[in-house]
């Protein structure tokens, strides 16, 4: 698709198709690189693939003793956005091992509906959700504290209603209209004190039914009380599809949500303005200050594939300005030098004290820029 030939092109394209021109941001660097996923399969990578790929720079890196900058310009709805995902805690462990530095996208889920949340307390909590014309599917994702004990109906556009459902083990199954409905109550992981309730839309015909579905939460016991709902990210929606009350804040996709990572968002370089598509903070639950930082990320020049170059925009192409910043301070104290252990939490200490402010944000950090905008010249130690 030449989403990943765009990436590299920002973090280490060498311009020579533009004569130097369209260069990017550490051209002399050597890559590595790893392809995810059949190319013969449809949908996105497995999280094990990922996680292989990951587990093969890193092992690379330190088998040739060199520091490594890693970009991740990947990331999906799917899990609690707390930073304590089996894939997030995997980056966590392997952020230490070597000298490397991690840098992730925040997604471009910050104007889109498909986020919700609230607080539940001593009385049942609406959440209304349109579907529009023609959804093969939809899964949604009910995220909150296992403490906390609910019960949840759901309200079919024409008025029919099933459940309340409790929690059960195993797969709930029941049918509104000419639509097919899964349910799963999730449990808690070794790595997590979260629970899911995941929904799965399945339409009997062609599409699922059309219209305003209402889910009604009822409190059993609360403690707690904060819920969060995700629709699936990446423009895989049909438009008009979404949370009719939708809500900015936590919309950064994960992998981004993990502690030990860079995590950049994207601002439009041209107006020195935060992007609105830009996946916002901070993590749900552990409240971590993410993104940590921003970067360009609105029409970007970059290499395509075959040859040339193309504008993109997102967080894919605001990531890469991050990694290959780091990849010239890595030079600049390891290679060169002047201090060998500038990588990992010490990396990112160093990009978040060079930030540059925005106009219009007058407290930092803050939900959609972090700790400003990405100035490597400033994180040069002085």
């Amino acid at each position: 698709s030449g989403h990943g030939t765009g990436v590299m092109g920002i973090a280490a394209g060498n311009g020579r198709a533009s004569k130097g021109v369209y260069r990017g941001v550490a051209p002399k660097s050597e890559l590595i690189v790893v392809k995810l996923g059949n190319p013969r399969a449809e949908g996105f990578p497995r999280t094990t693939e990922l996680m292989q790929g990951i587990d093969y720079c890193i092992k690379t890196a330190v088998r040739l003793g060199k520091p490594l900058a890693l970009n991740l310009s990947f990331g999906n709805n799917y899990g609690s956005h707390d930073g304590e995902s089996l894939l997030e805690f995997y980056l966590d462990t392997v952020a230490v091992i070597g000298r490397n530095v991690i840098c992730v996208g925040t997604g471009n889920e910050g104007n889109k509906a498909t986020h919700t949340s609230g607080v539940l307390g001593n009385s049942n909590e609406v959440v209304p959700l349109q579907i529009g014309d023609y959804e093969r599917s939809i899964n949604l994702q009910i995220w909150k504290q296992y403490v906390d004990e609910i019960e949840f109906s759901l309200e079919h556009p024409n008025g029919e209603v099933a459940g309340p459902f409790r929690e059960e083990l195993g797969i709930q199954r029941f049918r509104l209209g000419d639509t097919e409905i899964l349910i799963y109550y999730g449990e808690p992981k070794p790595f997590s004190t979260a629970q899911e309730i995941y929904l799965d839309f399945i339409p009997v015909g062609s599409y699922i039914d059309d219209g305003i579905w209402k889910i009604r939460l009822t409190p059993i016991r609360i403690t707690d009380g904060a819920f969060d709902m995700w629709l699936p990210a990446g423009n895989v929606l049909n438009s008009g599809t979404g949370f009719l009350n939708p809500v900015e804040e936590t919309t950064l996709t994960i992998p981004s949500t993990a502690t030990k990572v860079i995590t950049v968002g994207a601002y439009d370089a041209r107006f020195d303005q935060a992007a609105a598509f830009s996946g916002r903070g901070y993590t749900r639950a552990t409240n971590q200050v993410k993104p940590d930082l921003v970067a360009p990320g609105v029409e970007i020049m970059s290499c395509a594939p075959g040859g040339g170059y193309q504008v993109r925009t997102g967080t894919s192409m605001a990531t890469p300005f991050v990694t290959g910043s780091a990849a010239l301070l890595m030079q600049w104290g390891i290679v060169n030098g002047n201090d060998a252990y500038l990588y990992g939490e010490k990396m990112k200490a160093y990009l978040i004290r060079g930030a540059r402010k925005l106009p219009g944000f007058t407290v930092y950090p803050n939900p959609v820029l972090g700790w400003g905008a990405l100035c490597t010249a400033n994180s040069i130690p002085r």
